[in-house]
């Protein structure tokens, strides 16, 4: 992702200390971030599920792309600093090579899950538990219309106690 740094002209450039919060999941910020330096966790509630150092890297896309709230947290671990874009929607209208390279991001990322879950298919398709479920899981995600996309459980995430954010 290297190349969108390219496209980063106008971003604010903010540097953030060890511990600081970039993105609070469950917010609408409008904002996106890609990163210059340094690392980054992204968590789901309190679990990691990423750790994000490339240069170039970008964050915010998905809830900028969708009109939604933000689906992760995400974290400073060490010093960092990111480019910053206030008006996400009106920078990726006006960088429209930075706004492919974010769509074959997502495309690859939905490649990468789908492969992973047609996998899980074919391994527990004859169980009787839970796992043998995927495949009507898989079948529901590929078919999803744009107006129907609510990723995630129905269980609301637990709150980060104030003294972690």
């Amino acid at each position: 992702m290297r190349a969108v740094l390219e496209h980063c002209v106008g971003g604010q450039e903010t540097s953030l200390p060890a511990d600081a919060l970039l993105i609070r999941e469950g917010e609408t910020t409008g904002r996106l971030y890609v990163l210059l330096s340094g690392r980054l966790n992204v968590l789901k509630g309190e679990t990691v599920v990423a750790t994000v150092t490339q240069p170039g890297a970008i964050l915010g896309e998905m809830s900028v792309l969708l009109g939604q709230p933000h689906t992760a947290t995400v974290r400073a671990t060490v010093a960092s600093k990111v480019y910053q874009f206030d008006d996400a929607a009106a920078f990726l209208r006006a960088q429209p090579a930075v706004a492919l390279l974010v769509a074959q991001l997502l495309a690859h990322r939905l490649n990468a899950a789908t492969t992973y879950l047609a996998d899980i298919k074919r391994q527990y398709a004859d169980h009787d538990n839970h796992l043998s479920m995927v495949g009507d899981v898989l079948e529901s995600l590929v078919n999803l219309s744009p107006d129907a996309s609510s990723p995630g459980s129905d269980r609301q995430p637990e709150p980060l106690p104030d003294s972690r954010l």
